[in-house]
């Protein structure tokens, strides 16, 4: 198993992520890509002691990007995770 830190690298921090914070309480991390889902969740249970419901996986692809004038590459791929928090462990977020 991984390093906690290693799991959990940050919070992803967008529009659709606050939105879905204040809706539904869903949090949106970026995590490691070869994490799984029972690692994410053990690790957000570890790292913010709350109690997690369930966790969704996303794989971003990276975006194009044009390095000077002929050449083209890509940012790198990333995983994001889409945490569902228990009732009552809402509220933990104000802290970060």
């Amino acid at each position: 198993m991984k390093v906690l830190h290693e799991v959990v690298k940050s919070p992803c921090l967008t529009e659709k992520s606050n939105l879905l914070q204040e809706l539904q309480g869903t949090v949106v991390f970026k995590v490691h890509p070869q994490a799984n889902k029972i690692e994410i969740k053990q690790a957000v249970e570890k790292l913010f002691d709350v109690k997690v419901a369930s966790v969704k996986t996303a794989t971003v692809r990276g975006k194009k990007k044009r390095i000077g004038v002929k050449s083209l590459g890509r940012t790198k791929d990333w995983k994001k995770a889409y945490i569902s928090l228990s009732e009552g462990e809402i509220n933990f977020l104000d802290e970060l």
